[in-house]
């Protein structure tokens, strides 16, 4: 995700500009202007997609914006028209507006494939009229298409019973004799993944949530992080020292209970924000709380079980044992081995199908995630770059994905409500129908990490249903809308 940082008038805060010219999560967006309602800028971003092939889909840029009151230093979730005439986008690209107004998406209004240049777009906000601070934020997104999907694969520890989840199924729920896997009873009103929907591309990187961190309160920052945003410049923000790979530190301390703290990306201790910092690396560290904010706070959404298998299966039929990219090959990968570590370019020596970072069988601190994204190259197919069949990269090792469960009634109580781009003053996601961000009931982990063995990486593998609310080294998450 990259942030701009436009100033429409002078408000004595400090800020930090961030940016990102990551290979994987390259979204640029620059010359930011306002002018009444409408903000204008440019956007650009790498391997952008639309296809009339399989998987008949495109990727997309979810766009939000925030904007800082001068008198109150609050900032805000701006709305968006909901009328696709009140905003505009330059050839190649178009506008894709959503019913709640809390962003948009661009993409690519023909088939085409390849690097997106800078691209002019125009946006209306519906925002009071007061003198504001904006950023505008973009996050990569696959397009996740409305089909008929087989659920389970008939040998993963804790599978599915082997069904297909059609609309008739959406439509009418499931009892937990049809769906197995010591489910409880499903109702319709759980997103089953038939409906179609938009996943990241990438797990939450460091930088992401970094800016996350800096939008949000002193109170809501300490919710957020391990240590207290009143620590001295320099103190980590998610553990107690750098190891497992995270660098997000504190650039200037907080002041208790009214300035906040500002955060940056210092992998490699010394000047923030550098090219090898980090900032491109899978977010670690992250509990539920932490993910359901970071989820509310953008206007996504958490994602279900089901829709994980949706998400890397597709309409294919199933196959006992296939790993997220479509096969039953595997090949253990690890941080230690990169290239052009914690830089934008940090990249993997070999390609080869099946390549994942897992099983390193150990808590070492030198280990940990990896750049997102990291085994897509300009040639390499969907099983050497380990993408799921929409094109979402790690669905399978390098952090946890967290899932909203059927393995119990909280989990199943989940309607598929998007966030609304605000959290609450402690915070906390609040939205109705998600689980607990404090006690997580409802939650589990799929797809694996850096450290655990490869069965858990397989795609219907259900053995990590745990409910854990805690942060931890291995864990982190992505949302979808």
């Amino acid at each position: 995700m990259r942030i701009v940082y436009f100033f429409r008038t002078l408000c004595v805060i400090i800020l930090i500009t961030l940016f990102s010219i990551s290979k994987a999560n390259n979204v640029q967006i620059t010359g930011t202007s306002v002018s009444g309602s409408n903000i204008t800028f440019n956007i650009s971003w790498d391997n952008s997609w639309n296809t009339n092939l399989a998987p008949n889909n495109w990727d997309a840029v979810w766009v939000f914006i925030k904007y800082q009151d001068c008198a109150t230093r609050l900032w805000n979730h701006a709305n968006l028209s909901t009328l696709i005439s009140d905003h505009s986008a330059a050839s190649p690209l178009q506008v894709e507006t959503v019913t709640d107004g809390k962003g948009v998406y661009i993409r690519r209004s023909a088939l085409g494939g390849g690097n997106i240049g800078a691209t002019s777009i125009t946006l209306k906000m519906t925002i009071p009229v007061g003198t504001y601070n904006y950023k505008v934020f973009g996050i990569e997104m696959v397009k996740v298409l409305q089909e008929n999907f087989d659920l389970g694969d008939g040998s993963s520890t804790g599978t599915y019973n082997s069904i297909a989840i059609t609309a008739t199924t959406q439509a009418s729920g499931l009892s937990a004799a049809i769906l197995g896997g010591g489910s409880v009873a499903v109702p319709s009103t759980f997103p089953m993944g038939y409906n179609e929907f938009y996943c990241m591309k990438y797990e939450i990187t460091q930088e992401q949530y970094v800016e996350f961190l800096n939008t949000l309160t002193y109170d809501q920052q300490k919710t957020r992080t391990v240590n207290d945003p009143i620590n001295a410049t320099g103190t980590y923000a998610m553990q107690a020292s750098y190891s497992y790979r995270n660098g997000i530190r504190i650039s200037l301390p907080g002041n208790n209970n009214t300035l906040p703290a500002v955060y940056a990306c210092d992998a490699t201790a010394g000047t923030e924000n550098s090219t090898n910092d980090g900032q491109n690396i899978a977010a670690n560290f992250l509990s539920w709380g932490d993910l359901s904010a970071y989820l509310d706070w953008s206007a996504l959404r958490p994602m279900s079980e089901l829709e994980f298998e949706k998400i890397c299966r597709g309409p294919l039929p199933r196959v006992a044992g296939e790993y997220p990219w479509g096969t039953t090959a595997i090949q253990a990968a690890n941080s230690s081995a990169v290239t052009s570590p914690l830089t934008p370019s940090e990249s993997y020596p070999t390609v080869v199908n099946g390549l994942c970072i897992y099983g390193i069988g150990t808590t070492q601190t030198i280990y940990g995630p990896v750049r997102v994204g990291i085994f897509a190259t300009s040639t390499s197919g969907r099983a050497s770059s380990g993408a799921s069949y929409y094109g979402a990269m790690e669905m399978g090792g390098n952090v946890w994905e967290r899932v909203v469960t059927t393995a119990s009634s909280a989990g199943v109580a989940f309607t598929g409500n998007n966030g609304d781009g605000s959290i609450d003053a402690t915070g906390e996601s609040n939205q109705s129908s998600w689980p607990s961000p404090i006690n997580a009931s409802g939650t589990g982990f799929r797809g694996g990490d850096y450290i655990n063995v490869s069965g858990f990486v397989r795609t219907s593998d259900r053995n990590s249903l745990v409910v854990q609310s805690n942060r931890s080294y291995e864990r982190g998450g992505r949302g979808v809308r």
